[in-house]
């Protein structure tokens, strides 16, 4: 980040590359709106979801942010399942099995981290 809170030209350039992919793949699926629906969904996710990151890193260790960092929860949350539904969607029985687990251990291990485990004292 600059000094005065505005990303630097890398972050910059990733937010682009991510809004042009989202763009490309509303524009190829524009048929199917449930797919549409996905990509804008996800878009929006990701950026509330850095946009809250952003929040959470500025409140600093004894900030006030126990409100940001459950929006990052549950923004999280909200991709880790769309994803894994579409990707277990493609898979054998014993892999959605398998991408259904992993999706809920991140969920609940993203829980105990940010709610309930305490930080070592220094």
């Amino acid at each position: 980040m600059d000094r005065d809170g505005r990303p630097g030209w890398l972050p910059s350039l990733g937010f682009a590359f991510l809004s042009f992919n989202c763009g490309m793949a509303v524009y190829r699926s524009w048929e199917d709106p449930s797919s549409v629906a996905f990509v804008v969904v996800a878009y929006v996710a990701l950026i509330a979801l850095f946009r809250c990151l952003h929040m959470l890193e500025r409140a600093g260790p004894g900030g006030h942010g126990q409100g940001v960092k459950l929006a990052v929860w549950a923004l999280s949350t909200l991709l880790t399942l769309m994803f894994s539904f579409k990707v277990a969607a493609i898979m054998p029985l014993w892999a959605q099995l398998l991408v259904w687990a992993m999706g809920i251990f991140t969920i609940v291990a993203g829980f105990y981290a940010f709610f309930l485990a305490r930080p070592e004292a220094p």
